[in-house]
C-alpha cells in the first residue's frame, strides 16, 4: 500500500473584530466652523431687554466634569487653558457653594453666566438636594449659598430669594454626564435627574445633556476626535442617555473637556463652542417666551 502525506488540520480562524466605526457619520458636523461660532457667540445679545446675562445652571454627578466644562468653554474663547472654576480628580465633591462664572473672550465679557452647583449623588442625603437644584433654576437660591447635603434650602432661610427677577433665573439646565461611566450610573441618580426634568419642564425650561470624557470612552475618538460621529460606542452611549433621561438626541452634546493639555486645540474648541451655541439658543428661546408662563 502506498502512503500519502496527510494535510495538517488548520484550526478555525477567529472572526475579525467588529468594526468600531460606522460607514458614514450619523450626524453631519462642520469641523471648520470655530471662527464663525466664536464670532456669533461674541456678538450675541439676549432677546429680553430686562436681561443682560443669560444664566445657565450646570448640574450632574460628582466627577462628571461640570467645573471642567465651564473652564473648557472659557479656554475656547481665551485661546489658552483657563482654570477659573476649581476642579478635582479625587472623586470627592469640590463645589460646595452656588457660584456664577461669566465667560470671557479675548475681546469682551459675554452675556451668559454658568451657575455651578454641588454634584448629585445617588443617596438621598448626599450631594445636592433635588429641591435646591429646582430652586436654583428659578432664581430662589442666592449666589454664595453653601449647600447642605441633609437639608434643602427653604423660604425661611436668609439665602432664599423669595422674589427673583428674570435676571436671577436660569433659562437652561445642563446635565453633565461622563461618557466613560454612563452605563454604570446608579439608577437612583437617573431617578433624581428625571424628577428635576419633570418639575422644570412644567415651566418650559429646556434641558441639555453635555456628554464629557468621550475620549476616555472610545479609543477611536481618543486617537481622532473627528471620529466622534462615526463612533458606534459614542452613539450607543448617547442613545442610553436619551432613553434613561428622556432627553432627545438633538439635545445631547458630546464634548471633550481640557484636562492635561497645555495648549488649546481647534477640534476640542469647535465641539465646546457648538455645544454652547445650542445651549444659549435654547435658553434665549425660553427667555423670549417668558410671558407665556
Amino acid at each position: 500500500m502506498g502512503s500519502s502525506e496527510s494535510t495538517p488540520v488548520q484550526p478555525p480562524s477567529s472572526p475579525p473584530p467588529p468594526n468600531p466605526e460606522l460607514d458614514k457619520p450619523w450626524k453631519i458636523f462642520d469641523w471648520g466652523q470655530k471662527k464663525y461660532l466664536k464670532e456669533k457667540l461674541e456678538n450675541f445679545c439676549p432677546s429680553h431687554p430686562d436681561v443682560k446675562d443669560i444664566k445657565i445652571l450646570v448640574a450632574g454627578p460628582t466627577g462628571a466634569g461640570k467645573s471642567s466644562f465651564i473652564n473648557s468653554v472659557n479656554s475656547a474663547f481665551q485661546g489658552r487653558i483657563s482654570s477659573r472654576a476649581l476642579v478635582t480628580d479625587s472623586g470627592f465633591i469640590f463645589t460646595k457653594n452656588l457660584k456664577g462664572f461669566s465667560i470671557r473672550s479675548e475681546k469682551k465679557k459675554m452675556p451668559f453666566i454658568f451657575k455651578d452647583i454641588m454634584g448629585l449623588e445617588p443617596e438621598v442625603l448626599k450631594g445636592s438636594q433635588i429641591e435646591d437644584i429646582i430652586n436654583a433654576v428659578y432664581g430662589h437660591v442666592k449666589d454664595g449659598y453653601k449647600f447642605n447635603e441633609e437639608q434643602a434650602l427653604t423660604y425661611k432661610d436668609q439665602q432664599y430669594n423669595c422674589d427673583p427677577n428674570l435676571s436671577d433665573q436660569s433659562f437652561c439646565l445642563v446635565y453633565v454626564i461622563a461618557a466613560d461611566t454612563v452605563q454604570y450610573t446608579d439608577d437612583r441618580l437617573f431617578d433624581k435627574l428625571k424628577i428635576i426634568r419633570q418639575r422644570i419642564s412644567e415651566k418650559g425650561i429646556p434641558q441639555v445633556i453635555v456628554m464629557t470624557k468621550v475620549d476616555e470612552a472610545c479609543p477611536l475618538v481618543q486617537n481622532d476626535l473627528r471620529k466622534m460621529y462615526t463612533s458606534k460606542k459614542i452613539k450607543k452611549k448617547m442613545d442610553l442617555c436619551s432613553a434613561k433621561l428622556g432627553v432627545p438626541l438633538t439635545n445631547i452634546l458630546p464634548v471633550k473637556n481640557y484636562h492635561n493639555e497645555i495648549n488649546t486645540d481647534d477640534d476640542i474648541d469647535v465641539l465646546l463652542l457648538k455645544a454652547l451655541e445650542q445651549i444659549v439658543q435654547l435658553a434665549d428661546d425660553r427667555l423670549e417666551d417668558t410671558d407665556s408662563y
